[in-house]
């Protein structure tokens, strides 16, 4: 079932979408968590939200845990910041590789990777809609998109099993995790991880898909990065170090998550302009989708 939510006057309406197209009201807001924040503050996010876009986040999130669940993608980003922002060291990287047949080592994902799920907390409270302009902070110079999966808990979970932190998914999502690359990695070698890098902007597909039609696909999603109407990366869902259930399940260990909760599955392999050489530059439309599910659009405005 997919879902949007729409303002109708002075109130927020949650809709489904039948096998005709056509929208009608839905009264159950549990797929998406609930009744999370107040009618007031939801009413006002989506006031400023429709003051730049005509869509509405399908929900907005308690909280934002972003996994690191692709080999693929940590290894050919690595590989991309190194190409850009250190043309030197990336020679020296290319000629190993040309001779060993396989990745630099530093290009590999730490080690913890292979031992448990990976995640770093967010801001999610600077998510945007599809169709919000968006523009480089201040202090960056190079815009960067992430194309990933999201998922929303309909339930509380607290020391999960798999599979009952499976079952607590309620919807998924569209989600562009944008990224400020020229100051990401000084922030992620800190060892305290992404900050101002990550922090300023989010976004979200106006649609959400229940759970109960992604599971069954979920390893085989299929999507495009399409900028300027030209599809540059196709990408897949394959290929996660860890399932959603061991992910979840990980997250609630002796911590309470809460229905509300928002979690994405790290960039899909292709999803993002590092791994493929294709940067943002003003006047520029990015198109990011996931078939089935939504698409996330932004136009790439001036500061």
């Amino acid at each position: 079932m997919k879902l949007r939510r729409i303002r109708v006057d002075d109130r927020l309406e949650l809709q489904r979408q039948g096998s005709d197209g056509r929208w009608t009201s839905h009264a159950d807001r549990q797929p998406l968590g609930g009744a999370v924040f107040d009618a007031t503050h939801e009413l006002t996010t989506a006031a400023r939200h429709l003051t730049l876009s005509e869509y509405l986040l399908p929900f907005q999130p308690a909280s934002f845990r972003d996994f690191l669940l692709y080999e693929k993608h940590n290894i050919d980003a690595a590989r991309g910041l190194v190409r850009r922002f250190h043309p030197g060291q990336y020679r020296v990287t290319a000629g190993f590789e040309a001779v060993a047949h396989r990745p630099f080592p530093l290009f590999e994902p730490n080690r913890l990777f292979y031992k448990q799920p990976m995640y770093y907390m967010s801001n999610h409270l600077t998510f945007v809609p599809s169709g919000t302009p968006i523009s480089t902070p201040s202090y960056s110079e190079s815009l960067d998109f992430e194309l990933e999966l999201g998922f929303v808990l309909s339930a509380p979970l607290r020391d999960a099993t798999p599979e009952e932190a499976l079952a607590a998914i309620g919807a998924f999502v569209v989600l562009n995790d944008i990224s400020a690359r020229d100051v990401q990695r000084a922030e992620m070698s800190s060892g305290f991880g992404p900050q101002k890098s990550k922090h300023f902007l989010n976004s979200m597909s106006a649609t959400a898909v229940t759970a109960d039609e992604v599971l069954p696909q979920v390893d085989s999603l299929t999507g495009s990065v399409q900028i300027n109407g030209v599809t540059v990366s196709t990408v897949s869902s394959a290929g996660m170090q860890w399932s959603l259930g061991e992910v979840l399940a990980h997250a609630s260990r002796s911590e309470q998550l809460i229905p509300g909760e928002l979690f994405g599955t790290g960039t899909l392999p292709g999803g993002s302009g590092m791994e493929t050489g294709h940067w943002l530059e003003t006047g520029d439309t990015l198109t990011l989708a996931l078939d089935g599910i939504g698409h996330i659009t932004h136009d790439i405005v001036g500061s």
